[in-house]
């Protein structure tokens, strides 16, 4: 028995008595992914745009400009959303879902405020030297970024010859930066729960990625995640 594809969702097949037209119905769980993807980045796109407002606005009336670096980070972690590649493989279990979802949502929720508790001078170097790391590990990382844990691509070039998560190292540099000017207990809190959430996630992504040889191969050459001789 032969099968002619034509255009989705009619399939020709043919018979011992003739020909027969199929319809082929789409996979639900592909749509459902599919809806589920569309609607993550709906709720990104929005948290940052809140979050995007609020620290222009701050920096507005106080010309403070270590906020407006932690929000170029956060615009790439956007940008490189709406255009990834799609994964060969990813983690769909419900500890991978919370994980991305508290290390991802969470920072857009912080708040500028009046007390610093280091001089804007060292706030801004420490800011702008985690949003070099960001920058510089998401040029490397390309479209294979994601947020769930996926198997978007192997990258070892770049600062991923160093660590295995770079970006995520810039992360934690310019969460420091901000709570350090913009030093209330809300910050720490939610910069702090996300962090944490960051980190267990690195360890999430790589039992996914540890399926591929090639990840394997380079685990053994680079050995720390995201702080040497640390984690």
């Amino acid at each position: 028995m032969k099968r002619f594809a034509l255009a989705m969702p009619i399939a020709l097949t043919r018979t011992g008595l003739g020909y027969r037209l199929q319809v082929q119905h789409p996979d639900a769980k592909a749509s459902q992914r599919d809806l589920g993807d569309l609607f993550s980045k709906m709720v990104i796109v929005t948290l940052f745009a809140s979050m995007a407002v609020r620290l222009a606005k701050d920096a507005a009336a106080t010309g403070h400009v270590t906020g407006m670096l932690l929000l170029a980070s956060e615009a790439l972690v956007v940008a490189l959303t709406l255009v990834r590649r799609t994964a060969a493989t990813v983690d769909r279990s419900w500890k991978a879902r919370l994980l991305t979802g508290f290390s991802t949502f969470g920072p857009p929720l912080i708040s500028p405020s009046s007390f610093a508790f280091a001089p804007e001078t060292l706030t801004i170097a420490v800011s702008a030297f985690g949003l070099i790391i960001v920058v510089l590990g998401k040029l490397s990382i390309g479209r294979s970024f994601g947020l769930a844990p996926a198997n978007r691509g192997i990258v070892s070039t770049g600062l991923y010859r160093f660590v295995r998560h770079p970006i995520y190292l810039g992360y934690l540099i310019t969460h420091a930066g901000f709570v350090l000017a913009n030093s209330m207990g809300w910050n720490l809190i939610i910069l702090g729960a996300a962090d944490i959430a960051l980190m267990m996630r690195a360890v999430c992504e790589e039992k996914t990625l540890a399926k591929d040889d090639a990840y394997r191969s380079y685990m053994q050459r680079v050995h720390w995640r995201v702080l040497p001789r640390i984690f």
